[in-house]
């Protein structure tokens, strides 16, 4: 892979991509941070060698790298999921790409359901911590020990420096921003009533990424921060059909509070 990795380095290091401080993925529905960034470059994820190729609809596909609160940033609009089809080396093959490029932060962003009864549709919540219900791990397979050690620490795959900063600009900027623990699972159907209930004795919030993304910086030693914005509420005893519309349309309204929260922590940074 070192081969591959180089190739696509060298490839957006020739397209005036340089040394960026803040790497950022932009979740389902969430889009609008690209329009903060002053853009210097943007290309397709088909056009880059060594990326796979966003197939959900609500995704732009786009890496995008310019200025953002003084700072050079790269982000990804739109991620790509293991029930795409891809394997979780293809999903999180970008966040090496960033770190290799020179990124010290990594920001994360999602669309999730609401599994703790107390948090509602269009809230915000900061993932403290994680489960993995994913059938595959990107770390699976033979370790390179230039990218990271064999068995990496997960005792706080999250960073309290990040979340603290988080927590004190939410406060700052009075944006309601919920904790809890994330659970990724594979999809891409939504869960049944019984699963909502197993699910919800284990976390606050379940969605299908983010999780291998926070492995595979934990790997390399890239500090990072999630926010999943709420966009459904997982109640089994009510529970209603999703209308994937109106989770976009949720998504959209919350994601100011988000943009908010990460352009005023890439400021500090």
């Amino acid at each position: 892979m070192t081969e591959q990795y180089n190739k696509t380095v060298n490839f957006l290091n020739s397209r005036g991509i340089d040394n960026p401080e803040v790497g950022i993925v932009l979740g389902t529905g969430l889009g609008k941070m690209a329009e903060r960034i002053d853009i210097i470059q943007s290309l397709r994820y088909e056009d880059i060698p060594g990326f796979p190729v966003a197939t959900v609809e609500y995704h732009h596909g786009r890496l995008i790298y310019g200025s953002l609160q003084g700072k050079k940033v790269l982000a990804m609009q739109g991620r790509f999921h293991y029930y795409e089809g891809y394997s979780l080396q293809q999903v999180t093959y970008p966040i090496r790409i960033m770190k290799m490029l020179g990124i010290k932060y990594l920001l994360l962003s999602n669309a999730a359901g609401a599994l703790n009864p107390k948090y509602k549709k269009g809230n915000l919540m900061l993932i403290e911590d994680h489960i993995n219900f994913l059938p595959d791990n990107p770390l699976r397979g033979m370790n390179d020990e230039t990218l990271g050690p064999r068995f990496p620490d997960m005792s706080q795959p999250y960073s309290a420096y990040l979340n603290e900063k988080l927590l004190s600009v939410a406060a700052k900027e009075k944006i309601i921003l919920y904790k809890g623990v994330y659970i990724a699972v594979m999809g891409p159907n939504l869960e049944t009533r019984a699963e909502y209930r197993f699910f919800r004795n284990f976390a606050d919030a379940i969605g299908m990424s983010t999780v291998p993304e926070v492995i595979v910086a934990n790997h390399m030693g890239l500090p990072c921060a999630a926010i999943s914005v709420l966009t459904d509420e997982c109640d089994p005893d009510n529970l209603k059909p999703v209308n994937i519309n109106e989770i976009i349309e949720i998504a959209g309204k919350a994601e100011e509070g988000l943009v908010n929260l990460f352009s005023n922590l890439i400021k500090t940074l």
